[in-house]
């Protein structure tokens, strides 16, 4: 089981993300626009740099949703290796099966 404090941080960075996302894609597209003049380029990577960091989406962890165990996450299930072992063996996963040759 993983410390509480590092699961709660990150549910509050994802939270923060998703908060910014707009934001923060309009910034990025501000920036990136090459027609646009150099002032407002700039102004607009200020903007992007007094946002907070954590409201990155780089920022955020992979982590097993049952456990918080931060390594060794599927993605598609969002299990950790240990847990989706024990779930796939219980038959608590549908479509997954011990392989066997």
């Amino acid at each position: 089981m993983a410390k509480k404090s590092a699961v709660e941080k990150n549910k509050n960075r994802a939270r923060l993300v998703a908060n910014q996302a707009n934001r923060r894609a309009a910034l990025k597209a501000m920036v990136m626009d090459r027609e646009a003049s150099p002032e407002e380029r700039f102004e607009a990577t200020l903007k992007l740099a007094e946002m907070p960091r954590n409201g990155a989406k780089v920022r955020l962890r992979n982590r097993c949703q049952i456990t918080g165990r931060p390594r060794g996450t599927y993605r598609k299930f969002k299990l950790a290796r240990v847990k989706l072992r024990d779930m796939a063996s219980e038959g608590q996963i549908p479509g997954m099966v011990k392989s066997s040759w």
